[in-house]
Formats: C-alpha cells, sequence, structure tokens
C-alpha cells in the first residue's frame, strides 16, 4: 500500500499513472467516521448484502473481492482510497490500512491500493 499526499498529486495524476501501467482503478470515496468509511467500501466496491460494516467484514468481504478481480479476466485494479485528515486521527484509520495491506499482499497483482491524504 502507498500513501500520498493530495498536495503533491492528484487524483488525474495519479490515474493517468495506474492507466499507463495498464491499471483499472476504482475510488473509494473520503468519509469521515469509521463507520462512513466501512460503509463507503461496502457499497464502492459491490460487497454482498451481508457485509457486517465491521473491521471483520471488511477484512472477509476484500478477500472475496481479491478473488474476484483475480478472476474476472480483466487488469488488474488498484483502489485509491481518498482519506480525509479527519479521519486519519481516528483510531480504526491504522487498523483498516493494515487490512487493505494484507488484501494487497493476499492478492499480489491483482490487487493494489493507494491511500491519498486529502
Amino acid at each position: 500500500m502507498k500513501i500520498y499526499s493530495a498536495d503533491t498529486w492528484t487524483l488525474e495524476e495519479l490515474r493517468e499513472q495506474i492507466d499507463d501501467a495498464g491499471r483499472r482503478a476504482v475510488v473509494i470515496p473520503a468519509a469521515v467516521t469509521k463507520k462512513a468509511v466501512l460503509k463507503t467500501f461496502g457499497e464502492t466496491l459491490q460487497f454482498p448484502e451481508h457485509y457486517g460494516v465491521n473491521l471483520d467484514a471488511l477484512n472477509d468481504s476484500l478477500h472475496d473481492f481479491a478473488d474476484a478481480v483475480a478472476d474476472d479476466g480483466e487488469p488488474p485494479l488498484t483502489l485509491i482510497w481518498q482519506v480525509p485528515a479527519a479521519f486519519r486521527a481516528d483510531r480504526s484509520f491504522g487498523v483498516i490500512c493494515e487490512i487493505l495491506q494484507d488484501a494487497e499482499s493476499y492478492a499480489g497483482k491483482n490487487l493494489a491500493v493507494i491511500a491519498v491524504c486529502l
């Protein structure tokens, strides 16, 4: 997982780099509470209806998502997670980063994660 500052890289520049690398990009929009972040991941990545909107469910659903990305026959995927300053101060920010890193490691080259600090 790579972390960038929005002061240094624009979303458009990151998308261009991802496209140039032959990858797809999905943007996870900014949210400022743990529950909102978890909900946003679920909605954006179209997790199943039974997604529990908690850290364990995020971990499980990201692994399932990684499996689906590996099997969909499309180019590898990069998630761009927009992280506002207010959420970076939340304790769950580090835990979510660990979950994303684990999913990225699990998926190999099929899934990459970029966090953009707003």
